[in-house]
């Protein structure tokens, strides 16, 4: 059924019906849930300790309730496929070409990234929209922020060797090392619309592990020409290309679950869905007038720069009456997961404390209700950890006072009957059936859709595959949960004790997690366990067994990071027919380019080479358009660095008096020049001459 943008206006009127729904189905069973909670505590909830337990059960009943309807919505969505609101559906095949003027910027801001899977995964795309016949639309924009020197020197190198490959194609590649990495992401994204942003009608933000084909690519901008009111149009990128345990874990979970939870989002949100900062096709104009993001007042880290800026820029985006709109059955569009369980956790820090800077922003004026709604559920991702440990924390202390302290019979003053404690153990049975419904069926109706749809299961192993790697992944997962609640009820106590967290280049491709590694990250958590659990067993048996899935968690997370974090182990499992994904059966030509490009040898390009090598010195001089002169002092600072590193040797400079030679074009024409003139050969060993020749060409 085809649809039109007339369709579409009717969305807001729509969207605010689903949305009450949501709310009683939501708010009705969390009430009676809560009413069960009280009757399962001996006194009913009365005492101070039982009403916390209960409070904390009502928030957390009602958000883990949220994902439930939203899985269930996408769940009757695919299998129906009555949804009219999807708004890929408003482009047609007579809306194949893309005007000549609207041309789109595709820009991959970097920080210390892996340079060769960088540049692979550019050339990849880059091929993809050539195969489209509407490359010419597209150009590429590399935005580095300054970090590593020896990095910032390899990337120019791969950027002039993807130059020549690229040198007929009128899909251009440019590259941009910013001089101040001033407020990260989003500043580096801000520079590219100060500067170039006027020259685009659109821009599609990449993260450096993303890859898209480019028929997506194309398929975004026709449907943002299609309707001029999206300023926003995100695609629920799918993970691939990972050999680690957990990632290999995590990629099955997004590929059999991730579009029925696609489809419930759009189903709630419509056009007032969230940007994920990357994998999303932005209106320039708008986004350059009414995004620009506020510094906010007082000191990290709940004030200064803010860090989750993708939410806060959809809903600034929105309430400049522009639309945000998920794309959920968009295919093509592909991320790489964090490879360790460590790695995973640093990445949540980061996003811990963006997302619990949104608390100062729940009330700005003029927001839309969805986008503060949206606000709440980023930082109830995180709190609900710290709801989670305070409400086991709780119970525990119930647990052990009623097995050390004399029984109160008349907690309330004198009365004629006494208040028998009392555990109604019918009410807690059904109390765990009900969550253990909205915890598990989500999942289990995502797998009989795959199950039962002819053709669906074969990719991902067949039904024995299919049905060993679901139940592996929720015994892992559940092992997992409490790992992860201790770190981010620890994360959130940090932040909102006001400690800062330092921004540091994601790790995409580790080798694995040490055991020493492992020890230092977990070996709290694993005596906090003990502890905890003798404690527990020595007072109170009975409450042990219930609580034990929770400590065998904590006191098996040293081997269970190891061994998670292991690609050997891995790759066993998907020799065993484990954890596999369509696009391993059948990759895409552009997953196909990136596995062949990441696969090639490059030639080692550092500091050292860009001074001494004559091609590489040139390429790097050939990126500043001028040469400024610096006040005296700098001056004179930078010859003191220079005359450093002609005495001592390369290895004397750290990084940061590195990178201040390579953003002066002088100094470096100063040290290239004096350093072919060494006279000491243990200097001209370090500088690496008699081993630099013959230079590498780009």
């Amino acid at each position: 059924m085809k649809h039109t943008t007339d369709d579409f206006p009717q969305w807001p009127r729509v969207a605010r019906r689903r949305r009450l729904i949501l709310l009683v189905l939501i708010l009705l069973p969390t009430i009676a849930a809560t009413g069960y909670m009280a009757q399962v505590l001996p006194h009913r909830g009365t005492t101070p300790m039982e009403l916390a337990v209960v409070l904390i059960f009502a928030l957390l009943y009602g958000w883990i309730s949220i994902g439930f309807w939203t899985a269930m919505a996408g769940c009757l969505i695919r299998i129906t496929g009555r949804e009219p609101y999807r708004i890929s559906r408003i482009v047609g095949p007579e809306d194949a070409d893309i005007p000549e003027d609207a041309r789109t910027a595709i820009i991959m801001p970097i920080y210390n990234e892996d340079v060769q899977r960088v540049f692979a995964g550019i050339a990849s795309i880059h091929e993809s929209l050539a195969r489209t016949g509407q490359g010419g639309r597209f150009d590429f924009y590399i935005l580095s922020d300054p970090g590593d020197p020896d990095i910032w020197v390899q990337e120019e190198m791969a950027w002039a060797q993807i130059q020549r490959r690229i040198k007929d194609s009128p899909c251009r590649i440019y590259y941009r090392q910013r001089r101040s990495n001033t407020k990260r992401k989003s500043g580096n994204v801000a520079d590219f619309c100060r500067r170039w942003g006027r020259n685009y009608r659109y821009m599609v933000v990449l993260d450096a592990d993303s890859i898209m084909t480019g028929n997506t690519l194309v398929q975004m901008i026709r449907i943002m020409e299609k309707r001029p009111r999206i300023g926003i149009l995100q695609t629920p990128p799918k993970a691939v290309s990972r050999d680690s345990l957990i990632a290999r874990i995590q990629q099955f979970a997004n590929h059999v679950y991730g579009p029925m939870f696609a489809a419930g989002l759009n189903y709630w949100q419509l056009g007032d869905s969230q940007f994920w900062g990357h994998n999303a096709a932005i209106r320039i104009e708008p986004f350059m007038k009414h995004c620009a993001l506020p510094r906010l007042s007082g000191r990290p880290p709940l004030g200064g720069d803010i860090l989750s800026h993708d939410f806060v820029e959809s809903a600034l985006m929105r309430k400049a009456g522009y639309e945000v709109w998920l794309a959920c059955d968009l295919e093509g569009s592909y991320e790489e997961m964090p490879p360790t369980l460590l790695d995973e956790l640093k990445r949540d820090r980061r996003w811990c404390q963006g997302n619990m800077q949104h608390m100062r922003l729940l009330f700005t004026r003029g927001l839309y209700g969805a986008h503060r709604v949206l606000f709440l559920s980023g930082i109830m991702s995180y709190v609900s950890a710290l709801l989670w440990f305070l409400f086991l924390a709780a119970s525990t202390v119930m647990a052990v006072l009623q097995e050390i302290r004399e029984p109160d019979y008349f907690p309330t003053g004198h009365s004629l009957f006494p208040d028998w404690p009392v555990w109604e153990t019918q009410w807690a049975f059904v109390l765990m059936i009900s969550t253990t419904i909205i915890l598990f069926l989500p999942k289990i109706c995502s797998i009989l859709y795959v199950a039962f749809q002819q053709g669906k299961s074969r990719p991902f192993g067949g039904w024995a595959g299919l049905l060993f790697s679901f139940i592996t992944e929720v015994l892992v997962s559940t092992l997992l949960a409490p790992t992860r609640m201790l770190f981010h009820a620890k994360f959130v106590f940090m932040t909102l004790l006001g400690r800062q967290i330092s921004w540091e280049a994601q790790q995409r491709d580790a080798e694995g997690t040490s055991w020493r590694e492992a020890l230092r990250f977990h070996w709290t958590g694993t005596v906090f366990g003990l502890f905890w659990g003798l404690v527990v067993f020595l007072v109170n048996r009975s409450f042990f067994w219930w609580l034990s899935p929770i400590l065998i968690s904590l006191v098996l997370a040293i081997p269970l990071g190891v061994w998670l974090g292991s690609r050997q182990t891995g790759q066993w499992f998907r020799r065993m027919g484990l954890f596999l994904i369509p696009e391993e059966k059948s990759p895409p030509p552009e997953l196909t380019a990136l596995a062949a490009s990441s696969d090639q040898s490059r030639e080692p390009a550092d500091f050292t080479r860009a001074v001494v090598d004559p091609v590489l010195y040139s390429l790097h001089l050939s990126f500043f358009q001028k040469w400024r002169t610096p006040s005296s002092a700098v001056a004179e600072r930078l010859r003191g660095i220079c005359e450093k590193a002609l005495s001592l040797g390369p290895l004397s400079l750290d990084d940061r008096e590195k990178k201040a030679v390579l953003s002066d074009p002088a100094s470096m024409a100063f040290l290239h020049e004096k350093v072919w003139q060494l006279p000491d050969d243990s200097l001209v060993h370090q500088w690496g001459i008699p081993v630099c020749l013959p230079p590498a060409v780009p």
